[in-house]
């Protein structure tokens, strides 16, 4: 696995950049396997870069555009992807575990068989995402994230947005199992929000009869890294 320097992955961003134009000398970003951990490249440009298998763990890739790119099987876990482009990204069985999503882009995006536990995905757009198979049971933040319609659902309640999953229900800034949301009493809810009481009693039954007729999907099991399978 090879380790890059700050000044060889500018060397492969400049390349990778006159590819992009089309100039001479340029050459897509071959960084397929390479140990890429804690690797500052925010806002870096790697559209349609090769980095399959790559080991990105903690890796700073906020507002990066990696659209189109080759991260099959890749290491994002506690990588940092807030506001970076992944729309048509291939991310299947990547490990994004403890990933920071807030407000990523990832429509079309390929997370079939994903491993999302403990990912922050906070105002994320997934809309047309291929989440198959993919682990979803432990999200940590769904608040505000626009979902595929599959496996990842939204709505907007009134003055609530709700986004579930096969297993998980957020509304606002709680996120609890579905089963413990129904189960939640009237004393329990308001100590969350002392506003939401209200809203509950009205849209509790709505929201079980919604979940009731269009469950979401549910995902799989994930591909998780080995250091992370613990």
């Amino acid at each position: 696995m090879k380790t890059y320097t700050q000044e060889e992955l500018a060397e492969i961003l400049g390349k990778h950049k006159a590819w992009l134009d089309g100039e001479d000398g340029g050459e897509r970003a071959n960084l397929r396997g390479a140990n890429l951990s804690d690797a500052n490249l925010s806002d870096a440009n790697l559209i349609g870069a090769n980095l399959s298998d790559a080991y990105l763990r903690g890796a700073n890739l906020r507002g990066a555009n990696l659209s189109d790119a080759n991260l099959i099987g890749a290491n994002l876990s506690d990588a940092n992807l807030i506001g970076a482009n992944l729309r048509g990204t291939y991310l299947s069985d990547a490990n994004l575990s403890g990933a920071y999503l807030r407000g990523a882009y990832l429509s079309d995006a390929n997370l079939s068989g994903a491993f999302l536990r403990g990912a922050y995905l906070r105002g994320a757009n997934l809309s047309d995402a291929n989440l198959s198979d993919a682990y979803l049971r432990e999200i940590r933040e769904l608040w505000g994230a626009s979902g595929n319609g599959r496996e990842i659902k939204a709505l907007q309640c009134g003055t609530y947005t709700v986004t579930y999953t096969a297993t998980h229900m957020q509304i606002g800034c709680q996120i609890h199992e579905i089963t413990e949301w129904w189960a939640f009493s009237p004393a329990q809810i308001d100590r969350m929000d002392s506003k939401a009481t209200a809203w509950w009693s009205v849209w509790k039954p709505i929201l079980q009869s919604i979940i009731g007729a269009a469950p979401a999907e549910p995902g799989g099991a994930g591909v998780p890294d080995e250091s992370e399978a613990a």
